[in-house]
């Protein structure tokens, strides 16, 4: 019985993709205002998260000044939102199964703008650090929360194209962050932070539940006006409402999924795969030199105002480009070229460092760092 279920749920995902990639669509192929509000809406989480991960770098020297922390205390701050994105990306599915996705976006907003306003405040290291933490939560909780919902309310054809925005808007939140902290100290910066927050939060009372989720807590009604309202007032929604209730109905008889689950033979190399890949982004450097950009620049002897601007630029132009050149080169050979890039701009930086120390050439330090940090942005935004 289970190998039948789980022989036409894969059925189900077959056709759902086949009408994806060949248009099978009865008119819910349309962008409508409905999908644009609700993923602009959406996508302000996105942006809470680049400029929580963009914050630490241009407030290092402020912060470290103000408050006295030592480099070990301000590497604390820096790190602890990684440990509160993990906490909030284990939490977020089970909340939004049970409240709804709207709802778990609210949660997570309310989370960041009180941890903005603990940094804001912050007299010493500990109020700082909670709201560092608290911050991360709910970063973590949207990088799931932003995606999948986007997913459920855009046509099954132009998902592919809406779901850009998300990867768009992160790294446009760390580059805007990066520019704003050369301008504003860094308790106006934290205070700035509030402000996609409250609009990502008043917007979710402007934008539907997911369809998906709807459906799968036997709102059907509810679900079929909401599909409606997203596709358009003269969309024939059938064929689609058919599918999700299919597919969610296929779901709830599968037995509940278990995390030993995974290790077994038949996902072995997808798991592999996956969290090679996921590891590769990780211990590759990416939230050291997110974190840390302005410091580095400045202990390699480069302007951090300078290499910092010129490196939210990059950032914004590159991830543009890579919309494109996804569809035109494919993922597995921009992995490949992002892996050998990161690994070529962490050389250069390491080689950097590696002249001061021997002092020998000296004068090439800064414009290798510089060099470095600009092709690892370069190629990581892609």
């Amino acid at each position: 019985m289970e190998r039948e279920t789980q022989r036409q749920l894969h059925t189900s995902l077959l056709d759902e993709e086949c009408s994806s990639t060949y248009g099978i669509q009865n008119g819910g192929s349309s962008v409508t205002a409905a999908v644009v509000l609700s993923t602009f809406i959406a996508v302000c989480g996105s942006y809470v998260f680049g400029a929580s991960v963009g914050y630490s770098s241009p407030a290092e020297s402020g912060i470290r000044s103000d408050l006295g922390l030592s480099v070990a205390e301000y590497s604390i701050f820096g790190s602890i939102l990684t440990i509160g994105a993990m906490l909030g990306a284990a939490m977020s599915g089970k909340i939004a199964d049970v409240v709804g996705q709207r709802i778990a976006m609210g949660i997570s907003e309310i989370l960041c703008i009180i941890g903005w306003l603990a940094i804001f405040l912050s007299k010493n290291a500990w109020p700082l650090d909670l709201g560092r933490l608290l911050t991360g939560i709910g970063v973590g909780s949207l990088s799931y929360l932003v995606p999948v919902y986007i997913a459920d309310v855009t046509p099954k054809n132009l998902r592919g194209g809406f779901a850009n925005f998300h990867q768009f808007m992160i790294t446009f939140g760390t580059a805007m962050t990066y520019i704003l902290g050369t301008v504003v100290s860094w308790r106006i910066l934290a205070l700035i932070g509030t402000i996609p927050c409250l609009v990502h939060l008043v917007g979710l009372f402007m934008i539907p539940e997911s369809p998906r989720w709807l459906a799968k807590t036997g709102r059907h009604r509810e679900f079929e006006v909401t599909l409606q309202n997203l596709r358009g007032a003269n969309s024939d929604i059938s064929q689609e409402a058919n599918q999700i209730k299919d597919y969610t109905e296929l779901l709830e008889q599968l037995p509940k999924a278990r995390i030993l689950g995974l290790f077994q033979r038949t996902y072995s190399w997808s798991l592999i795969v996956g969290v090679g890949l996921m590891l590769l982004r990780q211990l590759g450097g990416v939230s050291a030199i997110s974190f840390y950009a302005s410091s580095i620049f400045e202990a390699a002897g480069f302007s951090a105002t300078i290499g910092t601007i010129v490196m939210a630029a990059v950032q914004i132009v590159m991830i543009i480009l890579s919309v494109f050149l996804t569809d035109k080169s494919g993922r597995r050979v921009l992995l490949m070229v992002s892996a050998s890039g990161t690994c070529l701009g962490c050389l250069l930086v390491g080689l950097a460092f590696s002249l001061q120390d021997i002092h020998w050439c000296k004068a090439f330090a800064p414009i290798l760092a510089f060099v470095g940090i600009l092709c690892f942005s370069i190629i990581d935004s892609t």
